[in-house]
């Protein structure tokens, strides 16, 4: 299975999206707006902000559908 290793992040406050290369073998638990400044968190059950707010989600959700 190939992974897909850039996610669009969209906020929800503002609608600002943004495509960043995801890390590989972590979660990324925060994200900073770069519009608005908003400061992202994972939503409850979510690892991470890719996984929250992204199109796509974290690397290791891809490689074992299970959070870090």
């Amino acid at each position: 299975m190939k992974i897909i290793k850039y996610s669009t992040i969209r906020c929800p406050v503002c609608s600002q999206q943004e495509t960043l290369k995801m890390p590989e073998d972590a979660c990324q638990i925060l994200y900073e707006c770069t519009n608005c400044k908003t400061l992202l968190k994972p939503m409850k059950g979510d690892c991470c902000v890719f996984c929250s707010y992204g199109d796509v989600p974290c690397p290791p959700i891809q490689k074992e559908r299970k959070c870090c």
